[in-house]
This record gives C-alpha cells, sequence and structure tokens, in this order.
C-alpha cells in the first residue's frame, strides 16, 4: 500500500472513534437497578394484587348495597384497579412515577349548578355602604344629624 492509502485509512479511522458516543450507563450499574427492582417486587407485586382484589369486592358490595349505582362502584374499583402493578427500574429511579392507588382527574357532576359570581363588596349597594361620604354626612354613621338634601337628578 502506498503511503496516502494508509493516511487516509488512519483519519477515517481516528474519525470514527471521535464520533462514537461514550455508554450512559455501565453494565454493573444496569444490573443492580434489575436486581433492586426484582427485590422491590417480591414484596410490591404481591401487596398491589391484595389491594385490587379487596378493593373489586368492595366495589361489588358497594354496588349492591347503594342498589345499583355504578359511579360509586366504579370509583371504587378505578382507585384499587388501577394504577402501577409492576416496578421497573425508572420508577425507582424517580423518572417514573409510583401509583400504588390510583386517582383519576376529578371531572365535575352532571347536575352541579355552577357557583354564584363573588358579590362586590359584600353585597351592599353604593348608598349602604358604611364609611362613604355623602354632603359632609356620613351615610351609615349613627350621627343623629342630618345634613342630606335633594338634588335634582341631572341629565333629564
Amino acid at each position: 500500500m502506498t503511503w496516502w492509502r494508509k493516511a487516509v485509512a488512519v483519519g477515517a479511522l481516528a474519525g470514527a472513534l471521535g464520533m462514537v458516543a461514550p455508554a450512559q450507563a455501565g453494565y454493573l450499574e444496569d444490573a443492580g437497578w434489575g436486581s433492586l427492582s426484582a427485590l422491590s417486587n417480591v414484596l410490591y407485586i404481591p401487596a398491589k394484587l391484595s389491594y385490587a382484589v379487596l378493593g373489586g369486592v368492595t366495589g361489588g358490595l358497594a354496588y349492591g348495597l347503594t342498589a345499583g349505582d355504578l359511579e360509586t362502584a366504579e370509583n371504587i374499583w378505578t382507585t384499587s384497579m388501577g394504577g402501577t402493578y409492576v416496578l421497573t427500574a425508572r420508577n425507582l429511579r424517580g423518572e417514573d412515577p409510583i401509583a400504588f392507588a390510583y386517582y383519576p382527574e376529578v371531572k365535575p357532576l352532571a347536575s352541579a349548578t355552577p357557583a354564584p359570581a363573588p358579590v362586590d363588596d359584600a353585597g351592599w349597594t353604593t348608598a349602604e355602604m358604611p364609611g362613604q361620604s355623602l354632603g359632609g354626612a356620613t351615610v351609615g354613621s349613627s350621627s343623629g344629624s342630618s345634613k342630606f338634601e335633594e338634588l335634582p337628578a341631572s341629565g333629564f
């Protein structure tokens, strides 16, 4: 081989090795997280399955005792039977949440009426507002003197 072919081959090899990204985790770290998740699941899975079965039975009893109210039973079933059944390394590292009991988003009741709008000044009208000054007298004051006089309405 000529010298320039060797130089091109060495340059290509150096460029290819320079672009290789280092591994994020070593084999021992992956093995550690895998072992930890396996050991955690020895206790977690039976506990979660027991909770789900008891929630299923409780939801069935609630359905019967409420004369067929499916919404009550579904709330119990969703909370107890939903969630995480197997812990993974991502759960243990905090990258994914662990949901032993599942709490879905709250949806408004169909029969709920909208809340009344807040009342400004606690429902007082302008004439009844304590502490308002009008013509030298304080509206709502207990002073015996009255300095009110009727004024004609302007603009009519």
